[in-house]
């Protein structure tokens, strides 16, 4: 695999805890080997290490999950940066009032991070799991936390950037400081057109302007 961070054992270490993040249930070594891409050695390895520290657990029948120790983490990350917390009822709304799966990101580094991932009840659907990286020049949230122009009605569209079929719109929330993250609406083009933005552009900048307003009064 390439490595990311520069450190290979942390990034191979991620690919465990990314599987298991993504994953419906519990997984099989095997399984956990075949999401990872890693030779089977290294992932029993390096899941086992991250059982100690309470990142990886083990059920009844010996598959791997994610550990407890994420709850902790997570109060504490929400502590810290309450925008996913504060926005998560309004996107919560933005989902039944459009029906289509709804995401939060923030920019991170040179790649923008999904914060808050809601999916849409629709069986066909464009699921992202949370903490997911992408990059920043590539789909309407990239284009918007990328700084670049919006529209008159104050968002950005793309459709097949990054996923042939999957269209999206998004819309700025200006943070303190000025720093931006990005509501996006998205799913397939058979349900959003080749026009998201005619769609559901209104919708996601009301929802960005009520998480601003949510943050000023926090």
């Amino acid at each position: 695999m390439d490595t990311l961070s520069g450190v290979g054992v942390l990034d191979k270490s991620m690919l465990v805890v990314q599987a298991l993040a993504a994953a419906d249930e519990s997984l099989s070594l095997g399984e956990l080997q075949e999401a990872t891409g890693l030779p089977r050695a290294t992932a029993h390895r390096l899941a086992s290490a991250l059982e100690v520290h309470g990142m990886v657990r083990r059920d009844a029948n010996g598959r791997y999950a994610l550990g407890f120790a994420y709850g902790a983490l997570s109060a504490a990350a929400q502590r810290q940066f309450p925008l996913a917390a504060l926005a998560r009822p309004v996107l919560e709304d933005l989902v039944r009032t459009c029906g289509e799966s709804v995401q939060l990101y923030i920019r991170d580094g040179a790649d923008r991070r999904c914060v808050v991932s809601l999916q849409s009840p629709h069986g066909l659907r464009w699921i992202i799991p949370e903490g997911s990286l992408y990059p920043l020049g590539r789909g309407s949230a990239g284009h918007v936390l990328a700084g670049e122009s919006v529209s008159r009605g104050g968002w950005i569209e793309s459709v097949e950037e990054r996923e042939a079929g999957v269209a999206s719109v998004s819309a700025p929330v200006v943070l303190r400081g000025g720093e931006l993250a990005a509501v996006s609406i998205s799913g397939p083009i058979e349900r959003l057109s080749r026009t998201p933005g005619k769609k559901f552009g209104a919708a996601v900048v009301g929802a960005a302007r009520t998480i601003e307003v949510a943050l000023k009064g926090s």
